[in-house]
């Protein structure tokens, strides 16, 4: 199985994970690309990272986003 291009780190009750998300998915199920998702709480090293940047979402292994999705950047970096 393929990696998913796109990783969506986030915890419980973040409500721009939330948001992030659903943009996420969107794009994602549009063109036929799939992501993973990170709760940075699970690991200690993760949280340390991340906490004051949820949600984070990496392309290709590569920091992209934080705090909010752009869907059009999004689109743009996976080549739509």
């Amino acid at each position: 199985m393929t990696e998913p291009r796109v990783r969506l780190y986030s915890r419980a009750g973040c409500h721009l994970c939330d948001e992030a998300r659903l943009v996420i998915e969107r794009v994602c199920v549009e063109l036929g690309e799939t992501y993973d998702e990170v709760d940075i709480d699970a690991d200690p090293e993760t949280q340390a990272r991340f906490t004051d940047e949820v949600p984070v979402t990496f392309v290709d292994g590569r920091q992209h986003d934080f705090w909010r999705v752009d869907e059009t950047r999004l689109r743009r970096a996976l080549g739509s």
